[in-house]
């Protein structure tokens, strides 16, 4: 090739891509935002990952890894966002760094992909141009031609806003100091000082909302006064808590055990059909939270809003896509992984073909992929590069054998009709009667 295979993102997706692309001989650049690899993972790396390390390490990659002397973590332990970042995730990049095929880049933010010479609209020659990236460096807004473009860029950037409807609640931003889109450290110092002995909203029902809950309950029994509503939309609590010991992830299902123990500890209040409108300031200084048929939760001092992500898709702009109008996933992807109707976390074997768009050379992977969808694995990841990565080089029986098995959740997934309380059924009665399970970051998993 003339030109490289350029990665967006240098998280576990696309490191791992590299890593495959490597192993074919592809020169590859890898351009991340951040100063270091998983620079997302660490903004949350005090939680522990529901994946095993057997689960979170490329076969391909932990080949390469190897060759340095690196020492693997024990497959059957849970580690930290940070310790899969430090102990894997920037080993990795710094042993693709110093191949002869791959070259990552820090403090490198894409703004922009085209074709070269061409916006969306022109037809003419637009297969025979290389792809086109626009970059933010420190030195400027740079170029970088690629013959593939793979954005592995994920969603950590677009967390989803408190209100109901899909857009900011009434407020929301004048609030925002108040206001929390991810789950806090409250183990930290700092994290105790903001949280204990206050009124804390939390909006969500998937693993991050549970470990919220878990954490808040836990201050609650040294600080006093501590208290928390549990805002959810739907009209019960329900199959909220996941698959418990049916769930083939241990981790994950001890985790919904332990989010229904604190949600039934005394210092949590569930507040169903609950979908947030208004965030208003009282006079005594805190706040009013409310929603669309009136209902009200007063005295607020802090709120913690995890309720899911979407993708960034701005710098997308010039690139000819063919996305679902829902999930805002691939449009060959989204019935696959549609939360409306699959249900026990069973995704169907996808790879290249559902991935790649209009653009040619061009694929979504890693949790970008999945648009607004929850509940994206590792897994799913590792084999989508690996499918990817194999068309983007000719090979495209390799690309075409695409072998994936996700662990079961052991409670349906589908997310069921507006304002329907949750089925007393087993695991896969129909979809229509379920609710959605997970959401952010332990679902990077």
């Amino acid at each position: 090739m003339s030109h490289p295979v350029v990665f967006i993102g240098a998280g576990p997706i696309g490191l791992a891509g590299a890593a495959h692309a490597q192993s074919r001989g592809l020169g590859t650049i890898v351009l991340e935002a951040g100063d270091s690899a998983a620079a997302a993972i660490r903004e949350w790396g005090h939680i522990r990952l529901f994946s095993p390390w057997s689960e979170l390490v490329d076969p391909v990659a932990g080949t390469l890894l190897d060759r340095t002397g690196w020492i693997a973590p024990m497959d059957t332990a849970y580690p930290t966002g940070e310790e899969w970042a430090t102990g894997y995730l920037q080993p990795l990049a710094d042993a693709l760094d110093k191949t002869d095929e791959v070259d990552v880049r820090y403090g490198h933010r894409v703004v922009g992909v085209t074709r070269f010479g061409r916006d969306r609209l022109v037809d003419a020659g637009r297969d025979e141009e290389p792809l086109v990236l626009q970059v933010q460096t420190e030195r400027g807004i740079e170029r970088i031609t690629a013959s593939a473009v793979v954005d592995a860029s994920g969603t950590w950037g677009g967390p989803n806003p408190l209100g109901g409807d899909g857009l900011p609640a009434l407020g929301e931003t004048e609030h925002a100091d108040r206001i929390s889109y991810r789950v806090p450290d409250l183990r930290s110092e700092q994290g105790r000082t903001r949280y204990a002995g206050k009124h804390t909203v939390v909006a969500g029902t998937g693993a991050s909302a549970q470990n919220a809950l878990v954490e808040l309950a836990h201050l609650a029994e040294t600080a006093p006064g501590t208290k928390v509503s549990w805002l959810v939309r739907r009209p019960t609590v329900g199959n909220a808590f996941g698959g418990g010991d049916n769930d083939q992830l241990e981790a994950r299902g001890e985790l919904g055990k332990s989010a229904e123990r604190a949600a039934g500890s005394g210092a949590v209040t569930p507040v169903t059909s609950f979908r947030t409108a208004s965030v208003e300031q009282q006079e005594d200084g805190r706040l009013i939270v409310t929603d669309f048929g009136g209902k009200t939760v007063t005295d607020v001092d802090e709120i913690i809003a995890v309720t899911g992500f979407r993708p960034e898709l701005g710098h997308l702009s010039e690139i000819r896509l063919d996305l679902d109008p829902i999930l805002q996933s691939p449009r060959t992807l989204a019935p696959l992984i549609d939360p409306n109707i699959h249900s026990c976390g069973t995704v169907y074997p996808h790879g290249a073909k559902e991935l790649a768009q209009p653009e040619p050379g061009f694929y979504l992977v890693g949790m970008k992929s999945y648009g607004r969808a929850p509940s994206f694995l590792t897994l799913t990841g590792c084999e989508q590069v690996r499918s990817v990565i194999a068309a983007i080089a000719g090979d495209h029986e390799a690309a075409d054998r695409v072998e994936l098995v996700l662990p079961d959740t052991g409670v349906c997934g589908g997310a069921g009709t507006f304002d329907e309380a949750d089925s007393d059924g087993g695991c896969c009665t129909p979809a229509a009667e379920v609710l959605t399970i997970g959401s952010a970051p332990l679902t990077l998993a």
